[in-house]
């Protein structure tokens, strides 16, 4: 069953984020959508904040790929936004990420679903007026737990 809210600016988006980040699960897969400037790396900010990231957490639109291995759990922040195929994830090391130890953050992820687990949250950040709506659609065991925590 999928899980709608309504985020009236970026500081909900990552106080939502960071709700995600104090629940997840090691292992865990998080796969974003929407269009530009719908929110993806800002609830990716506040999935850093929840899991203690010390550093910034910024879009990888131009390196690709973040590691983040200064929190509760390592954070692989990716974005496929870029890729022209799927033999660029491989150069990418994404496939080394998907399901390790850590938490999977994956923007774009609709260009290339078939690479990514079969168990994750799916996140679609969608325009709503001045605002965003988040719809999120668990897959699997592990993602469906962090999706009761959510709603809880």
């Amino acid at each position: 069953m999928d899980w709608t809210c309504t985020l009236r600016g970026p500081a909900e988006t990552r106080e939502l984020g960071r709700r995600i980040g104090e629940l997840v699960e090691d292992g865990a897969t998080l796969a974003l959508d929407g269009e530009l400037g719908a929110g993806k790396t800002s609830l990716a900010q506040g999935i850093g904040l929840g899991l203690g990231v010390g550093g910034p957490v910024t879009s990888p639109t131009f390196q690709l790929l973040f590691v983040h291995d200064d929190g509760r759990l390592p954070l692989y922040h990716a974005d496929l936004y870029r890729l022209g195929d799927e033999s660029e994830l491989t150069e990418l090391g994404f496939d080394e990420i998907l399901g390790q130890s850590g938490v999977s953050i994956v923007e774009w992820a609709s260009r290339f679903p078939q690479v990514l687990p079969a168990d994750r949250l799916q996140i679609q950040l969608a325009y709503e007026g001045e605002g965003r709506a988040l719809t999120a659609k668990a897959t699997g065991p592990r993602s469906q737990r962090l999706l009761d925590g959510l709603r809880a």
